[in-house]
């Protein structure tokens, strides 16, 4: 199932939509609780990680 959604970037913004924004415009580095957001990640979990780039083929290992 498709669904499409039509974005008119033309249309002017809600009062709620301008308030969110002058909140944001005045939000500092300090104001952002990263724990929260992105909790610390342990030893072992950083280890699982692997890099992807999907734009890259994956490399031929020589036999």
């Amino acid at each position: 199932m498709l669904v499409r959604k039509v974005i008119d970037i033309s249309a002017p913004l809600r009062p709620e939509q301008i308030e969110r924004l002058k909140l944001l415009e005045n939000m500092t580095d300090d104001d952002i609780v990263f724990d929260e957001d992105c909790p610390p990640q342990t030893p072992e979990q950083l280890k699982k990680f692997k890099r992807v780039n999907p734009r890259r083929p994956k490399e031929q290992v020589a036999s």
